[in-house]
């Protein structure tokens, strides 16, 4: 389904840095372009694109991360880590969702609403309503998926780092 290795090493260990920096990366653009008309438009079809990549590179490293669990030794640090890595795709889907529908109803609004020669879709019945309801839905989904990014990432630290080293300097180093 994608790179298990590159250049010899764990593909997931170099891949995990994408989700790291993509996903809170796509949470921010999503809540700023759900919440400030100016943002979105400046951002425009970026968010969306950025998102897409965010949930593309999630399977990827999910893919790569299973491929090395199955060679590591049994731990339960690893097996809590990959667990809560397979419940980052809902949340990185819910972001590329939100960047979607909020680009697309900011571009509605922009072009004078429906094809019809409507008003602007802030300005139709209800249009504030579903720009608040997007506004809410990405600050929740946001979050979530900043908070998901933070316990996967912890319990990875724990799992790669946990017994492995000391903190004092062995001998002959300074420190």
């Amino acid at each position: 389904m994608g790179p298990t290795q590159i250049s010899g090493l764990p593909a997931h260990a170099l891949l995990v840095h994408v989700v790291v920096v993509l996903v809170p990366l796509t949470a921010l653009l999503v809540v700023l372009s759900a919440v400030w008309p100016a943002a979105r438009r400046r951002l425009g079809v970026l968010t969306p694109l950025v998102a897409l990549v965010a949930v593309v590179s999630v399977p990827l490293t999910t893919h790569a991360g299973e491929w090395l669990e199955a060679r590591v030794p049994p731990d339960a640090l690893v097996r809590r880590h990959a667990e809560l890595g397979d419940g980052l795709l809902p949340w990185a889907i819910g972001l590329f969702v939100l960047a979607a529908a909020v680009w697309l109803w900011g571009r509605r609004s922009e072009l004078g609403g429906s094809a019809d020669g409507g008003t602007h879709a802030a300005a139709r019945p209800g249009g504030l309503a579903v720009m608040i309801v997007l506004a809410v839905l990405s600050v929740v989904v946001a979050v979530g998926s900043v908070v998901q990014i933070y316990r996967i990432g912890d319990s990875g630290a724990k799992a790669v780092w946990h017994d492995s080293f000391s903190p004092n300097p062995g001998p002959g180093e300074h420190g």
